[in-house]
């Protein structure tokens, strides 16, 4: 059985005509499924459509969070929800193609494959500086986290042996697309294109994803903390350089009257200094989030006529 895992938010439009793309593609197909939804604390009536989908159909199981956590933990709470023997994350806005998944489980179902992984054959309709932008996250946490996480997306097929090493990672901030990579295991890709969104918007803002883009490096690289370093030595160079040009002037008497490179120089140093104080600041308020040790989401309650039940929790 495949499990299809939908996170959601604010999705009312989307979610049953996602929920019927699906489930008719694999009933084409003759593939056993489920689709698991996560309503990621929406303020429409995402959850009231879930519920009724999920009273309707044993094939659905519907997760409702407490509040909004994020995507991230609407994930993983779909991946530790999921029974079957393989399970795929799929947008609610269908920007996945559904017979991608199709051609996903087919490849997973030969045998010898672990994670299937889509990759974007290109960024659909985004803005010039919404690609550049992109294109530099993820050449930095290829280069600092050794993975090739160029064109990557959360659309990926993985094996029941995956899903159970990512239920066992332990950390609270978590980046499901680089830690998918980060496991291991055998892997295959499929290309597929991106789809426009036809009902509804977008619900990331540039300041959401500035936001996103800087807890996932620091979560997942130390490639701040090497920056730092990499300041202190160029730091330590222009202050050679600028120490043996004032020892030159004062021995030949060409030194002028003031400080000016004084003055610039503790500028420069104070502007290094600060800001490297705050990125250790950042991690250190990382490290902080960890330790508490809080779960990485609340779920209020699950529907499904899988169990002929509703559970609370």
């Amino acid at each position: 059985m495949i499990s299809v895992l939908i996170p959601a938010y604010n999705e009312e439009g989307n979610v049953e005509r996602t929920a019927a793309a699906v489930g008719s593609t694999m009933d084409k197909n003759n593939i056993d499924y489920e689709i698991v939804f996560v309503n990621d604390g929406s303020a429409d009536k995402t959850w009231e459509k879930m519920t009724a989908l999920a009273k309707a159909d044993s094939h659905i199981v519907a997760v409702n969070f407490s509040r909004n956590f994020g995507k991230e933990s609407a994930m993983f709470a779909a991946l530790e929800t999921a029974k079957g023997d393989c399970a795929v994350i799929f947008d609610c806005d269908m920007q996945f193609p559904v017979d991608t998944i199709v051609e996903m489980y087919r490849i997973w179902e030969k045998g010898g494959v672990d994670i299937v992984e889509g990759r974007k054959k290109d960024r659909g309709r985004e803005s010039f500086m919404y690609k550049g932008f992109s294109l530099l996250f993820y050449r930095l946490i290829s280069s600092t986290g050794g993975l090739d996480m160029q064109d990557a997306s959360d659309f990926k097929l993985m094996d029941r042996c995956v899903i159970d090493a990512l239920n066992r990672m332990p950390e609270r901030l978590t980046f499901f697309r680089a830690m998918s990579g980060w496991v291991g295991f055998r892997t295959e890709r499929v290309l597929f294109e991106v789809a426009d969104r036809e009902i509804g918007q977008s619900k990331w803002k540039t300041s959401q994803l500035i936001k996103f883009a800087v807890n996932n490096i620091t979560s997942f690289t130390s490639a701040p903390l090497q920056i730092v370093t990499i300041f202190g030595v160029i730091t330590f160079l222009i202050s050679v350089i600028l120490g043996v040009n004032t020892l030159y002037n004062k021995f030949f008497g060409n030194s002028e009257a003031g400080f000016p490179t004084v003055i610039i120089l503790q500028l420069l140093t104070s502007s290094i200094i600060m800001f490297s104080l705050g990125v250790i600041g950042y991690y250190i308020a990382k490290i902080y989030e960890e330790i508490k040790q809080r779960p990485r989401y609340i779920i209020r309650e699950i529907v499904s006529r899988r169990e002929d039940k509703d559970k609370n929790g």
